[in-house]
């Protein structure tokens, strides 16, 4: 029907698309006809589920419509492959759904309703295209079967009985457009079951080789029942597309809006149905390697840092943590989570290697060096079965690109396995979260420093995310890093200074005000709540978190802390491997597990996790040797362990970085209990009773302080604390 080009509207700086009609139909007045149908049936409608025109006009004899610019792909080309996941019908069809009703509460019909004029946008966004058949007023029932049949330009009576576009246009008309009847918004329902029928299930409802055929079935016979043919389907979509095909126009869904009320109720029950048995897809595959049916394993590993710069290693991590992220939202890749890879970090292990250690079907591996704003990022995608690199590209960019290359590197490697993204991960590989690079780097910056703990890391950390922030107002994950800085900073260093805490809900507050359903802020206000004692909040927070990101940055410290604290213990025990796998060397998310099981009475399963820590511990030491709560839990653990001389040396340095720290203070008051040096302890305790920032009650409960409960002077000093509260 036309040529469409890609153009700047100069004016306002805008790309477009310019539909020219072609050369040999511009004098055909029945092709301009329809094309200035096109426009001016468009051009009434505004709604984001149609494709938007903004002008009309001609150049030297030749008419043109300036219409908005879309990238992706037809309907038709999606499934020219094979059907769609039951998921991506459901979305794409309550969108249809939506425009069409729009469309028909302005009086269009849109009379071509086929996969060919669906557009599904990189973001997953479907759009309708193609109102040249639009009936905006009465017509002759012969006039509509013409214009549908017979008006696309440049067919001819013979081309209707070969394959092509007359034909794909007759394989979806209703009977009473078919019959040359009055058609009225119906038609179109009757059209969009079609189509939802073929994307289901790969096959036409009304297939055949010329119009005479079609046009018999159509008026005459039943397809093949969805399930027959697609036996997975839900009976809820089946039920929708079926009353939609509906022969007599009277028993089909009344408007496009009904129908879209029916799909809303089937797009819920697939849901609750995902929610209630699908496996998280973080989860690895049984076999640990994929299967023709299961998810295809990958492992990212962390980029090797070029540059050599400090700065450069906080964007190398946060460069590849995101490419991870992303990737995580393909729903047939199983990504290994940040934590599992984290090990390999800095290390000369070969895909292969790697492969092994994890049981990984693939492995991506690359570089970056940075030079200002300028970066060079390589990537390969080894099998690492076979050491062969099925992809690989270099990328020689502006920071501002950043986005762009993730999304890519997460689309290729996704057709490099042979993984067709639906709709909606489309839509969440397009998604930045922010426009604005510089606040980006910023950010990243700023979650480098916060990983590291120290209260002067953790303060750096906080400048960065309010530099991150206003540079862009908008940027979501900044306030809920920020959020959750302060709750580290309240909880670890500034017990009582309730400034950070109202600091941290603010920052919180807004994220979620941004993006209620961004993970990293669920698991920001999970903290803030913990800190506050309100621990049945905390959970539910971080549940939530999790349920949206398994590997949830800092989600299980208040999963894990609120849980202990309210003796919930056998639920500590159930989720355990889950979180230590997803939590990697995030120690401070360890010690309720190991309390745990101790207090359940599961000692192996106790030390087994006592020693993961210890190791965790030693690596966050290794690379913050300052960090002073890293060498008193250090010491904590070796007192446990029985090793009192390595335990010693630790808490020295511990006491020695942060003489003042209160924290520091209790836990080398219970180190030093565990190795039977009362005397110590008790030193310990009764300066923070002096602090007046502590309570006897929780010691006297705790099991590493066991050696001092029946001493005197500890029970004296509980016996003080209690009498406050009187």
């Amino acid at each position: 029907m036309g040529v469409v080009y890609k153009a700047e509207d100069s004016r306002l700086g805008r790309k477009v698309a310019l539909k020219f009609l072609p050369e040999d139909t511009r004098s055909d007045p029945d092709a301009l006809e329809r094309f200035r149908r096109e426009a001016r049936a468009a051009s009434a409608l505004n709604h984001p589920g149609i494709c938007t025109i903004y002008d009309i006009g001609e150049h030297e004899g030749r008419p043109f419509i300036v219409m908005e610019l879309l990238e992706g792909e037809t309907i038709k080309s999606r499934i020219a492959s094979g059907p769609l996941s039951e998921e991506e019908v459901v979305d794409a069809a309550f969108q249809i759904a939506d425009a069409l009703d729009a469309a028909h509460r302005r009086g269009v019909v849109h009379r071509d309703i086929k996969p060919a004029n669906l557009f599904v946008t990189r973001e997953g966004r479907v759009k309708l295209l193609d109102f040249g058949l639009a009936k905006l007023g009465k017509k002759s029932a012969m006039e509509a079967v013409e214009a549908s049949a017979l008006a696309t330009a440049g067919v001819s009576q013979e081309m209707l009985t070969s394959p092509g576009t007359a034909l794909g246009t007759i394989a979806y008309m209703s009977p009473e457009q078919a019959r040359g009847e009055e058609v009225d918004a119906r038609s179109d329902i009757f059209s969009f079951g079609v189509v939802l029928y073929e994307m289901a299930t790969g096959q036409r409802a009304f297939p055949g080789g010329s119009a005479a055929v079609i046009f018999e079935a159509i008026l005459n016979r039943q397809p093949a029942p969805l399930a027959s043919l697609q036996p997975g389907l839900s009976p809820g979509l089946c039920r929708v597309v079926e009353k939609a095909m509906q022969k007599d126009p009277q028993t089909r869904p009344a408007t496009a809006g009904a129908m879209r009320a029916d799909l809303e109720r089937v797009k819920r029950e697939l849901e609750s149905q995902r929610a209630g048995s699908a496996p998280s897809r973080a989860e690895p595959p049984e076999s640990g390697g994929s299967s023709a049916a299961g998810p295809k394993s990958v492992a990212v590993l962390y980029f090797e840092n070029l540059s050599g710069a400090r700065e450069d290693e906080f964007f190398r991590d946060g460069m590849t943590e995101d490419v991870i992220t992303e990737l995580s939202k393909v729903r047939r890749l199983h990504v290994f989570p940040r934590a599992t890879v984290l090990p390999f970090r800095g290390q000369a292990a070969t895909a292969t290697d790697v492969g092994r250690q994890l049981k990984a079907d693939y492995v991506l591996a690359g570089s970056l060096r940075r030079a200002g704003n300028r970066l060079r990022i390589n990537a390969q995608l080894v099998d690492a079965r076979t050491d062969f690199p099925l992809w690989a590209e270099r990328y020689d960019r502006e920071l501002q690109d950043i986005f762009e290359v993730q999304d890519e590197i997460a689309r290729k490697i996704a057709e490099a396995l042979r993984v067709a993204l639906t709709p909606q991960e489309e839509k969440a590989l397009a998604h930045k979260p922010t426009e604005n690079p510089q606040a980006y780097d910023f950010f990243l910056r700023a979650r480098g420093y916060a990983r590291r703990m120290t209260r002067l890391d953790l303060e750096i950390a906080i400048d960065f995310y309010e530099q991150a922030i206003e540079l862009d107002s908008r940027f979501a994950l900044a306030y809920a890093g920020l959020a959750a800085a302060c709750a580290n900073f309240f909880l670890w260093h500034a017990r009582g200074e309730e400034n950070w805490m109202h600091k941290g809900v603010e920052a919180c507050e807004r994220a979620l005000e941004l993006d209620p359903k961004l993970a990293e802020a669920l698991a920001a206000r999970a903290m803030l709540f913990e800190s506050e004692g309100k621990l049945d909040l905390a959970a539910r927070y971080a549940r939530r978190a999790l349920a949206i990101k398994p590997d949830c940055d800092g989600a299980y410290v208040p999963l894990g802390r609120s849980l202990l604290r309210s003796d919930r213990l056998e639920e500590l025990g159930e989720i355990a491997d889950r979180a230590m796998e997803m939590s990697g060397n995030e120690y401070n998310a360890h010690p309720p597990f190991i309390i745990a099981f101790e207090r359940l009475g599961q000692e192996a399963k106790a030390g087994e996790l006592r020693l993961r820590t210890v190791r965790a511990l030693e690596e966050q030491l290794r690379q913050v040797p300052e960090d002073a709560r890293a060498w008193v839990l250090l010491a904590s653990n070796h007192a446990k362990l029985r090793e009192n001389e390595a335990a010693s040396r630790e808490l020295q340095k511990a006491i020695s970085l942060r003489p003042n720290d209160s924290n520091i203070a209790y836990n080398a008051a219970c180190a030093y209990a565990l190795m039977g040096k009362k005397a110590e302890s008790l030193a310990l305790l009764k300066r923070l009773g002096e602090m007046g920032n502590f309570r006897f009650d929780w010691a006297a409960r705790d099991s590493d302080l066991a050696s001092l409960h029946d001493d005197p002077e500890f029970q004296r000093l509980v016996a003080e604390d209690r009498a406050k509260d009187q």
